[in-house]
């Protein structure tokens, strides 16, 4: 099978004066490879859910992270061997480019462009160009010329060679029918536990949502013009499996995702109707994983999902399906064109300044940039550690509770828009990571994130309603960290922010280690009155020992977060409970972590996980 178009290998490039065609053709070799590989993990992710192989796709998960990164080191070696030694192919830094060397790169983009027609995922062959083609040139040659800064190929109706999503007509045949009908179309090969029953409770439930949101005096029925609309392939994220698709209902178009889990006996069973924005929203949240879907064309998934989300931007659809790259350089498109149309200043970012990063913002962007301080206060900390911690972070599963990272590097910004006081923060903190120029500011390596209110500050202006549900959540993030594998390691409120949709998300990584390197212990008993009062403790403290009960110290001063914590999270000042999330993690336990609620849950059974997790987080 064909994945992604005619060439699934690098062809090797003439190391002979190589003409421009040639080594065009050389680069959209290196991204059919890796787009062909990159669909064949979401095929195997099938194969995987169906034989409730949740190691396995936890792996694949983690695995195809590397792939993009492999593939333009790949096509680099090869153009940088062909191209060795023709100074008017590659020049060195510091030289100037010569006219020949400017209409050579200038004849490689033309030639890429021109063989980008018919292809179905241009955009990102246009991304792959631009990371192997900074590659090979200096950083003093990167030239919009040269680059894709714009797209050349227009992607708004491309689409497959069948159609990206299905339609199915319930006034037609029932809506019960076109139910079943769907769901059998995507040929899981596993059989169902009871599939016209998890329809007819799927019918009823999206009638009773379908009506609620129905002006007065419509009607309960469903209209003539009534479609759904499914993407034709499932979306795997660790346990699940999601339908993603809309229904259409007198002219409103109503979003909606349906969760399907495979039960212990090996049967696939209807879990879930997701129905509002909110629930798509949590579902694609920048703080999960990124799914695991086979697209033959992403341009068409990521309209259709953009029709489901209007508010979140194109980038994080990219990201959320994978194509993490793809969303990096939207988002940096989007990112110049906002500043082109602004004129706020760069500042240092609100709330308590952290020990390892200078955070900064522009207030008028939904994004903080992080830099990792040159002189990093604790021990054993420094900038290679700090940058594998962010690693795992993307590689792992993140269970709706660790923000996602963009992570860039030779980042021009104007120097203008730079506060005075932002300026001396990154002169003084960070004098290795930037760059003056008489009009830019360049970082050279920055990570950026999503903005989120730092918790500590949430909580300092919250009515008494408010900080209860927000400590439940703090909580609840530190539940389900532990039970995915993850200590915090440090649980202070400023480490934690709070999102549009009221969720607690862990954003300070430099400390983050595995449950399974942690051991969880009791404060023995002091031998006499003077040990206790001494600032030193009386017992052996290893490198990685953790004591709960200090945690009462330093998060539960303020007696209305003490109330609330210890209402609802009490265990978690427990050294046994701990120990216990630790030993299931040393088992290879996989908790079912599950982006919604149970009211959303078609026969919610109530489940009691070992762990103690929060709703919606039910061990199965």
């Amino acid at each position: 099978m064909n994945f992604a178009g005619d060439h699934q290998r690098i062809e090797p490039v003439g190391r002979r004066n190589p003409q421009p065609r040639a080594v065009a053709q050389a680069l959209l070799d290196g991204f059919n490879r890796h787009y062909a590989l990159f669909r064949y993990g979401a095929q195997r992710a099938k194969a995987l859910f169906e034989s409730g192989d949740w190691r396995g796709i936890q792996q694949l998960s983690s695995e195809r992270i590397e792939y993009y990164d492999t593939r333009v080191r790949e096509c680099t070696a090869l153009l940088g061997a062909a191209l060795k030694g023709g100074e008017a192919r590659r020049p060195e830094p510091g030289r100037s480019l010569d006219p020949d060397q400017v209409a050579f790169w200038q004849d490689v983009k033309s030639e890429f462009v021109s063989l980008l027609s018919g292809h179905r995922q241009p955009e990102c062959a246009e991304t792959f160009f631009n990371s192997v083609s900074c590659r090979v040139l200096h950083r003093d040659y990167f030239h919009n010329d040269f680059l894709f800064v714009r797209p050349a190929v227009a992607t708004e109706y491309l689409d497959g060679k069948l159609p990206s999503y299905r339609v199915y007509y319930p006034s037609q045949e029932g809506l019960e029918k076109s139910l079943i009908r769907m769901i059998a179309d995507f040929g899981l090969a596993a059989p169902f536990l009871d599939l016209p029953a998890d329809a007819r409770r799927l019918a009823r439930m999206a009638l009773r949502r379908l009506c609620s949101a129905l002006p007065r005096g419509a009607g309960r029925r469903i209209a003539a013009d009534c479609q759904i609309h499914v993407l034709n392939s499932l979306f795997f994220r660790n346990k699940g499996a999601y339908v993603v698709g809309r229904l259409i209902n007198q002219g409103a178009i109503h979003p909606f995702a349906i969760a399907l889990l495979r039960t212990p006996s090996g049967h696939i069973q209807l879990d879930a109707l997701l129905h509002t924005a909110d629930d798509l929203s949590t579902l694609f949240s920048f703080a999960r994983a990124y799914f695991l879907v086979d697209m033959e064309t992403p341009a068409a998934y990521v309209g259709f999902l953009s029709s489901l989300l209007p508010r979140k931007p194109k980038a994080e659809l990219y990201s959320a399906i994978g194509l993490q790259k793809q969303g990096k350089t939207l988002f940096y498109r989007d990112f110049l064109h906002h500043l082109a149309h602004s004129h706020d200043a760069f500042d240092v970012a609100p709330g308590i300044r952290g020990l390892v990063m200078t955070v900064f913002t522009l207030p008028s962007y939904p994004y903080v940039f992080k830099l990792i301080r040159d002189r990093i206060a604790k021990d054993g900390m420094d900038h290679a550690t700090v940058r594998r911690k962010y690693q795992m972070v993307k590689k792992h599963d993140r269970v709706g509770r660790m923000a996602d990272t963009w992570e860039y590097s030779q980042v021009a910004l104007p120097r203008a828009r730079f506060s005075d006081a932002l300026l001396a923060e990154l002169r003084s903190q960070v004098p290795s990571l930037i760059e003056e120029k008489d009009d830019a500011i360049i970082l050279r390596h920055v990570y950026i994130e999503r903005r989120m209110t730092p918790l500590n500050l949430y909580l300092a202006h919250a009515s008494d309603a408010v900080l209860e549900a927000a400590v439940k959540q703090y909580g609840n993030a530190i539940r389900e960290l532990a039970a995915a594998n993850i200590f915090p390691g440090d649980m202070l409120y400023k480490n934690f922010g709070v999102t549009r949709l009221g969720r607690v998300v862990f954003y300070d990584y430099d400390e983050i280690q595995r449950m399974t390197e942690m051991q969880f212990r009791r404060i023995p008993p002091a031998p006499n009155p003077e040990a206790e009062m001494s600032s030193e403790p009386w017992y052996p403290v290893g490198p990685n020992d953790v004591f709960p009960e200090e945690f009462r110290v330093f998060l539960l001063g303020d007696p209305r977060v003490r109330a609330a914590f210890l209402k609802h999270h009490a265990e978690l000042l427990d050294a046994d409970w701990w120990q216990a999330c630790r030993d299931r993690a040393a088992q290879g336990r996989i908790e079912d972590i599950f982006p919604y609620e149970n009211d959303r849950r078609l026969h919610f059974r109530n489940f009691r996980a070992a762990v103690s997790l929060p709703t919606g987080a039910n061990h199965v």
